[in-house]
């Protein structure tokens, strides 16, 4: 039975492991092998829960995209420091000064005095002013996007307008890039891998997979061509891109001989929008937006060879914006100061809310941009509109 001692413990022991963190966009519970679907084909994610943990009852700290992002590289509740909404459309974020305020640091700050060379590749969401970019918070390359929606091809009106509007940028800079977007932050990530294969690096991978609108390359749907729902298929078939991903990154890692000196993390950054038809949070109830668990409560694997067990489930509780102080005290085995204390995976303790912290099964989540309050216990989750 894996404890919590033998786990926690098994974290302390290396000393500045890569760490790579793959924060899938809207992945429902129910739809990726492991969780229990039947109909869509995610062996590289089955066998990164085989070969680690999976968590049945990880969360995260907000149930729509950005507030969630923040409260993971931050290790902080979003609340705290007045993030707390989506900005709607690219073209408001500028308008109403949205984004992550630049006076919170935020995970590859912290990393970089211990000698990590980090990338951000994928979708940001976190702000597209000046000073908000992810160059200007600690990482030292990015790739992707800095708004918060855009199409995952660039074939098709859609796509050429998404080009025009929201080009994809290396560092700082607009580029071509007319690849299946999926695709070509795997191979980013891959080439990243290799340049710093001797220093010990964080790769945050975070596609716009499986996101909204639906649109897979024709070699993806043709895998999952029995499935007879059009909505659902096409989902399945950007799920299957999603999990070459994954696997193309362990299997680079394994390449390399690094497989053991990684940490590796899978997880999603809210529900699934069950409304659209295409995805399913089952067993669970509610969706992306909402505070019930199908909002909230989230795909979650971990593995580090030789550190952590093997194919095992952790049944208790843990939230994503623990991710950072645990990151943390495997790369650097000291405390951290400015992350919530208590709550941390490396050590969870006690069984009572205290302050909004996350303590052995209990939390708290809330949007008062939405009017939206949620609350769990060891053996309940309830959610209301605010009053």
């Amino acid at each position: 039975m894996l404890t919590r001692r033998g786990f926690l413990g098994a974290l302390a022991a290396a000393r500045k492991p890569n760490l790579v963190l793959i924060l899938a966009d809207d992945m429902g519970y129910g739809d990726i092998g492991c969780y229990g679907s039947k109909d869509v084909p995610t062996p590289h994610l089955d066998a990164l829960a085989q070969g680690g943990v999976r968590f049945t009852d990880g969360y995260v700290s907000c149930a729509v995209c950005s507030p969630s992002r923040a409260a993971l590289l931050t290790g902080r509740y979003q609340q705290r420091f007045g993030h707390e909404f989506n900005s709607g459309p690219m073209e408001r974020e500028a308008e109403v000064g949205f984004g992550l305020p630049v006076g919170e640091k935020i995970l590859p700050d912290l990393l970089r005095s211990a000698g990590y060379r980090s990338i951000a590749i994928g979708k940001w969401h976190l702000g597209v002013r000046p000073g908000f970019h992810p160059l200007d918070r600690g990482f030292d390359e990015f790739f992707g996007f800095p708004a918060g929606r855009r199409v995952v091809a660039s074939d098709g009106d859609r796509g050429r307008l998404a080009e025009r509007a929201d080009p994809i940028r290396r560092g700082k800079e607009p580029v071509a890039e007319d690849r299946y977007l999926t695709d070509a932050f795997a191979d980013e990530a891959v080439r990243f891998i290799e340049r710093n294969r001797a220093r010990p690096f964080f790769v945050y991978l975070a596609p716009n997979a499986i996101h909204t609108p639906l649109h897979a390359l024709e070699k993806y749907v043709d895998r999952v061509a029995g499935i007879a729902d059009e909505k659902h298929r096409m989902l399945a078939a950007m799920t299957v891109a999603l999990d070459d991903a994954v696997g193309l990154l362990a299997g680079k890692l394994r390449e390399l001989g690094l497989e053991r000196d990684t940490l590796f993390v899978f997880l999603s950054d809210n529900g699934c929008p069950v409304s659209t038809g295409a995805g399913t949070n089952a067993p669970l109830n509610g969706e992306k937006v909402t505070y019930f668990e199908g909002g909230i409560r989230v795909p979650w694997i971990m593995r580090w060879p030789g550190r952590i067990p093997t194919g095992k489930v952790y049944r208790e509780p843990v939230v994503s914006r623990d991710l950072m102080p645990t990151f943390l005290a495997a790369a650097i085995c000291c405390p951290f100061c400015g992350a919530e204390r208590g709550a941390r995976m490396r050590r969870c303790t006690g069984g009572r809310v205290k302050r909004g912290r996350c303590e052995k099964g209990n939390g708290s989540w809330s949007n008062s941009a939405r009017s939206l309050q949620g609350c769990t216990t060891s053996a309940w989750t309830s959610g209301r509109p605010g009053t």
